[in-house]
């Protein structure tokens, strides 16, 4: 998509007032964002305010500053160009409150910093709900009623918390200046309430605030925005509230619908779809009940919906079958997926649903998986970079979201080129998962590792931790391969991306197989008023040119008179 659409230009040169904006899936919410945020910047001129522009996901933050730069490299400085932020949430939320102003709230000596894991120090921060207790690290934090709740989940049950207990230890973590991502919000939240003069100061510093995929905002973000509306930010909302899967952390949709009811605030709409096939519209529409259109014509190559039935000892011929279908209709294996509703299946179809080993040594095991059997690089990075962190002594605060932020972490570039150039290289780096784990793998991974942390320590100034070899165990490591059928010479298959269906929120597809069981199927029949309904939506609305629902063999023929209605095809 090149040009605006009238829709979207409506709601980029709409006047500066708060604006909530319901968006269908593929209706360039991205650019509409982008282009809203110049032209609030441009009509600001040289006003001292600064617009911000807030999503929920770093991949989400790095496209909108590669197309904020893109739009503005001819616009003059003196128009106000960088007084804009780009970031998360919580990132900023962070940045002007919790670092610079918490600790005041929190009654700490010291800057306030994230605690994750399992440090030593938390284990005095507990909360007793039953026999066990529960870390802080573990506790969840919501609003209910005005009223701040905290739990915890134990296999998908919510277990509530005695308040008063909670908030007695939640005080005594704050002391410290200690607080986890749940936790970071509560502080936020009051810090906003109980110094007054920072939420007047944070108004005036940011008079305008765009937040993109609005329906994920949950309780807490949401009494947070409430409060800067209340001191003068004027909040606009972009979002589809048909796309909210993170009712568990309390986002589900109802401020993102409900903020345009609000007497001041402006309802516009994106309702063209420059993403799917116009058949795979149509069952989005029959599915959400909206009436949305398709931009693109279909294809003279191979497109559609169809239904595909599957056993689960056979759910590996499916997945190649689809792998040939994408291919034939040639579309590309990298930008298409394979998609599960839960992380144990997607893990599982993956193969990473049983690395051996403990510990670090796992972790460093499912990394040379990623790599030599999936060639997923990206995730073996991230698995690197968190076992090199747990090897340091005192790694800084942040450190693996640093890593995964080049852009906006410079500083930590020597360090992500380092450990990169370790995971790449099977020569010297992260050994072959080809090799007898216990007695090949295992030896040079130990001794790779020890050289690794000497030369992180000698360029990037970070101290490991003394005893490497304590930490790096060989135990649970068998006398066998990692992986069969992997050989040094191996060029790598091209295989398609197995993942959940949270994990490609936001992503365009070429093609997408949705592998579901009868209740996902049945509740995405139902539609969008269940999480597991709506889950099954974003799945479907991630495929660009090629949909395959997977049923189980043995639901079809009761599914299947509804799925035909819904405009699926049968498989031939």
């Amino acid at each position: 998509m090149i040009k605006l659409s009238d829709e979207q230009r409506a709601i980029i040169e709409a006047p500066l007032e708060p604006m909530s904006v319901l968006a269908c899936a593929g209706s360039g919410k991205t650019a509409t964002a982008v282009h809203r945020l110049v032209e609030i910047r441009k009509r600001l001129g040289n006003h001292r305010g600064r617009v911000a522009l807030l999503s929920f996901s770093n991949v989400a933050v790095e496209t909108f500053r590669k197309n904020y730069r893109m739009l503005t490299q001819h616009m003059a400085k003196s128009v106000g160009r960088d007084r804009i932020e780009i970031d998360t949430m919580d990132g900023f939320i962070t940045g002007n409150v919790l670092r610079p102003h918490a600790h005041r709230t929190m009654c700490a000596s010291k800057a306030a910093f994230l605690v994750t894991g399992r440090k030593s120090f938390l284990g005095s921060f507990k909360i007793w709900p039953g026999k066990f207790p529960v870390c802080i690290t573990n506790m969840q934090i919501g609003v209910r009623e005005n009223s701040v709740n905290f739990y915890c989940t134990n296999n998908n049950q919510r277990i509530d918390l005695d308040s008063v207990e909670a908030m007695r230890v939640v005080d005594r973590l704050g002391k410290t200046g200690a607080y986890t991502h749940s936790l970071g919000r509560y502080w936020c939240l009051r810090v906003l309430k109980e110094q007054p003069v920072i939420l007047r100061a944070l108004a005036r510093r940011y008079p305008h605030i765009l937040i993109d995929e609005s329906q994920d905002i949950g309780t807490f973000h949401q009494a947070i925005l409430e409060h800067l509306v209340d001191g003068g930010s004027q909040v606009s909302l972009i979002g589809d509230p048909h796309q909210s899967i993170y009712e568990f952390a309390g986002a589900d949709g109802s401020f993102l619908s409900e903020y345009a009811q609000q007497p001041d605030v402006n309802h516009y709409g994106l309702t063209c779809n420059y993403r799917s096939v116009p058949t795979i519209l149509g069952i989005a529409n029959k599915l959400s009940g909206r009436g949305d259109t398709a931009d693109r014509p279909a294809p003279e190559t191979s497109h559609g919906a169809f239904i595909v039935t599957y056993k689960k000892i056979e759910v590996e011929q499916i997945i190649d079958e689809f792998q040939e279908a994408v291919l034939a209709a040639g579309l590309s294996l990298e930008r298409s997926a394979v998609l599960c509703r839960g992380r144990d299946f997607a893990d599982r179809l993956g193969g990473t649903d049983s690395v051996v080993g403990q510990g670090l040594v796992k972790r460093f095991a499912q990394a040379a998986i990623l790599r030599d059997k999936l060639g997923d690089y990206l995730e073996a990075f991230k698995s690197v970079a968190a076992c090199i962190i747990g090897l340091l002594e005192q790694p800084p605060q942040s450190l693996l979201a640093m890593l995964t932020q080049p852009a906006c972490f410079p500083e930590v570039k020597p360090l992500r080129r380092i450990i990169w150039g370790f995971t790449r290289n099977a020569d010297t780096g992260l050994p072959m998962a080809s090799q007898t784990a216990d007695l090949e793998w295992h030896p040079k991974l130990l001794a790779r590792v020890k050289s690794l942390m000497a030369e992180i320590q000698q360029k990037c100034d970070l101290k490991p931790v003394e005893r490497l070899g304590n930490k790096l165990k060989k135990t649970g490591l068998p006398n066998a391969p990692l992986i069969q059928n992997v050989g040094p010479n191996h060029i790598q298959k091209a295989r398609i991306k197995i993942a959940t269906v949270h994990q490609v929120k936001g992503e365009s597809l070429d093609a997408v197989l949705y592998l579901a069981t009868k209740e996902h199927a049945s509740a995405l029949l139902a539609g969008i008023n269940t999480e597991v309904g709506r889950i099954g939506y974003v799945a479907i609305t991630r495929a660009r040119n090629l949909l395959w629902l997977g049923v189980p063999v043995n639901s079809i023929e009761e599914l299947r008179p509804a799925l035909i209605d819904c405009g699926f095809q049968e498989q031939k």
